[in-house]
């Protein structure tokens, strides 16, 4: 049975939205949390495993320095406070991908706590608060094999992958986000932005969504204006952050057409499908008590020094939100423009094109033009359309030389993007420089004098601007390759004019 959705419109006009975010994120340390087994991504499965991570009988854990120091990092980079004791706890619950049947976990003494991150949305500024950030072991992979969805209903057979089990995983999860009203799916999207962009200038993780190494699960309810909050559910492992919004939007449509229709909403986690932007049921969502915490035995409890923390802090880095006002003045750019940037995703790949020697008006010409309309053509993200900022630099360089005009250096860019070389190999090798020479020019310029002696007489009299149709001559000729300024002055001089 097919349920039609109301507008969103009115969905926001009857209903007040609450979301909240649990985001794990990867840490990019060369071992696994309690053991000393590689972290790289890929692999032949379960190479990467040992007695520890795989809860062998016997085996103890021992913390990864190098992970603590990052969750305390990412807590200070969030305003939160740093626990002076906190301990590791069992979590337990049966999954396959978790080969100890427990997970080392946290759950009531958090390593970071009560913290916020500011982000804007349409030129405002949003304030998210952190409940807390805590550090974990990630769990394994499951492939369900023999089906046509890659889900375990019609499956025939599932595997079991523990080369990612144990991971350094840090869980940071927000307070209840309620007053965004229709912007609710552009405030989940903007704060995981954020939030990825805080983790990624720290350096301790890469947080490639499509790699697993940042997951968000999207929790969402409805109220009615005035009401106590409704009942949450928790969309479970959205892989990018074009979803984290679609997921939002999906579960506010679906819940308000329970809700008129009389039905109360289960607490449950669901599953996004990035084919249709609808969520199904997953299972019945557990409380704290159905993972029956303990305080990990085999661990000894974190007592952060103090000053080792005010260390941490005094060396964190410029936050993303400011290290953009600083770009923004530096390129001269308007909160619009700047906006555009930031749309596009481009900061980064725009700051690094200027480092490279470009002006920030072409490195942002180039990125925002030409490589944004090839990355929306081809469905990537601007930073996997196929050209580097040096390369982007490097095009630009020839252009503000003069051995490549905007067409020219159009034809060039496709090249790099199809992996053709340099921009320099590859005007070299499509034969696409700029033909300045004049002694090369003549002979065009004079051919295209004689095939329009009408308007070589109105620049003979004067009329100038009509050198205009004669350079397009020329330059149809030359299929684009003449300088079009050499071109123009060599048809003045020929023909008497003064430009």
């Amino acid at each position: 049975m097919t349920t039609t959705l109301p507008a969103y419109d009115d969905v926001v006009a009857r209903y007040e939205p609450v979301i909240g975010l649990e985001t794990h994120v990867e840490l990019g340390t060369n071992t696994k949390m309690f053991c000393g087994c590689p972290t790289d991504f890929g692999g032949e499965p379960n190479t990467r495993v040992c007695p520890v991570c795989l809860g062998l009988p016997g085996s103890l854990p021992v913390a990864n320095k190098a992970a603590i120091e990052a969750t305390i990092r990412i807590g200070l980079a969030l305003n939160c406070s740093i626990a002076e004791w906190c301990r590791f706890a069992r979590k337990n619950y049966f999954y396959p991908d978790m080969p100890k049947d427990y997970q080392i976990s946290q759950y009531d003494e958090p390593l970071c706590f009560d913290g916020y991150l500011d982000v804007e949305v349409n030129g405002e500024l949003v304030r998210i608060g952190i409940e807390r950030v805590h550090l974990e072991e990630d769990t394994g992979k499951t492939l369900h094999v023999g089906g046509a969805t890659g889900r375990i209903h019609g499956a025939t057979e599932s595997l079991v992958d523990y080369n990612r089990a144990g991971i350094p995983l840090v869980e940071i999860v927000t307070k209840p986000v309620p007053g965004t009203g229709a912007l609710a799916p552009e405030v989940a999207r903007a704060y995981v932005t954020e939030l990825r962009d805080v983790i990624r200038s720290l350096g301790v993780s890469d947080v490639r969504m499509e790699e697993g190494s940042l997951r968000c699960d999207v929790n969402t309810s409805l109220n009615l204006p005035g009401e106590e909050w409704g009942t949450r559910t928790e969309t479970k492992n959205v892989n990018s952050l074009r979803s984290v919004e679609r997921a939002v939007r999906s579960e506010m449509l679906r819940q308000a057409a329970v809700l008129d229709a009389g039905g109360k909403i289960t607490q449950e986690t669901r599953h996004f499908h990035e084919d249709t932007g609808d969520t199904t049921p997953g299972r019945s969502k557990e409380t704290a008590t159905d993972y029956r915490y303990f305080p990990e035995p085999d661990l000894v409890p974190l007592a952060p020094d103090a000053a080792w923390v005010a260390e941490l802090k005094a060396a964190l880095p410029e936050l993303p939100r400011l290290h953009r006002r600083r770009l923004q003045q530096e390129w001269g750019l308007s909160d619009l423009d700047m906006q555009s940037v930031l749309n596009a995703g481009a900061v980064e790949l725009i700051e690094a094109t200027v480092a490279a020697g470009a002006t920030p008006a072409a490195a942002r010409k180039w990125w925002l033009g030409e490589l944004s309309r090839r990355a929306n053509e081809a469905g990537v993200e601007l930073a996997d359309v196929g050209a580097t900022p040096k390369q982007v630099a490097e095009l630009q360089g020839l252009v503000d030389a003069g051995k490549l005009n905007d067409k020219l250096a159009r034809s060039v860019l496709e090249g790099v993007v199809a992996g053709e070389g340099s921009p320099t190999e590859i005007m070299t090798n499509r034969g696409l420089e700029v033909v300045s020479d004049t002694g090369a020019l003549t002979a065009a310029v004079d051919e295209a004098i004689a095939a329009n002696p009408d308007i070589a007489e109105k620049v003979r009299s004067g009329k100038v601007a009509a050198a205009g149709a004669l350079v397009g001559a020329v330059m149809k000729t030359t299929r684009g390759q003449a300088d079009a300024k050499t071109v123009r002055e060599l048809i003045l001089e020929r023909l008497g004019a003064q430009g």
